[in-house]
């Protein structure tokens, strides 16, 4: 169970660095779609302006040379790459997805597999009668061990007094023949 468990938790941690690197990466990929749709917005903008100004072609092809550099405007918004990366960042998502999804299986097993464990352990009742039992058998050990303590005891031998022997309250000294 703990070995299942660590494996668990090393899977879980890898899912959750691959969802950090994966929220950077769209991150980025946003930052950079929202740059690039601040620049389509303003040569609409841009467009809008010259179609209400209802300028002649030949100054409007002149105005765009002199403002703007066509191979720099190219490479401001490239939507062939912008599409390569959503679509590969779709992918990604899609895996991430599939990875999510088998480990909610995974998940859903492991769980059944403890509550079949825990159906199958010792229930109270059971567990009671072990205790009592247990309990007994050490209540029978400890009367034994003191049985033999109090065999060895002083009480349970007869010993000789010695013949002069003091008065318990008095304390004088009695003289007497103890039998035996």
């Amino acid at each position: 169970d703990k070995e299942l468990l660590q494996r668990m938790e090393l899977r879980v941690s890898k899912i959750q660095g691959d969802c950090e690197e994966l929220s950077f990466l769209s991150g980025s990929l946003q930052k950079d779609c929202e740059q690039k749709q601040k620049d389509i917005e303003m040569l609409f903008q841009s467009l809008e302006t010259l179609k209400k100004d209802k300028a002649d072609e030949q100054n409007v092809l002149a105005a765009i040379d002199v403002k703007a550099d066509k191979a720099a405007l190219g490479s401001k918004v490239n939507c062939s790459q912008f599409e390569s990366s959503m679509e590969r960042l779709d992918e990604r998502m899609r895996k991430m997805q599939i990875q999510v999804l088998g480990q909610n299986q995974h998940w859903n097993k492991v769980q059944q597999e403890l509550s079949d464990e825990m159906e199958n352990k010792l229930d109270r009742q059971e567990m009671k009668a072990f205790h009592e039992q247990m309990e007994e058998t050490w209540q029978r050990s400890l009367e034994e061990l003191e049985n033999r303590l109090m065999a060895d005891s002083a009480a349970g031998y007869k010993k000789q007094l010695p013949v002069p022997f003091a008065c318990l309250s008095c304390d004088r000294m009695v003289k007497t023949h103890v039998p035996g």
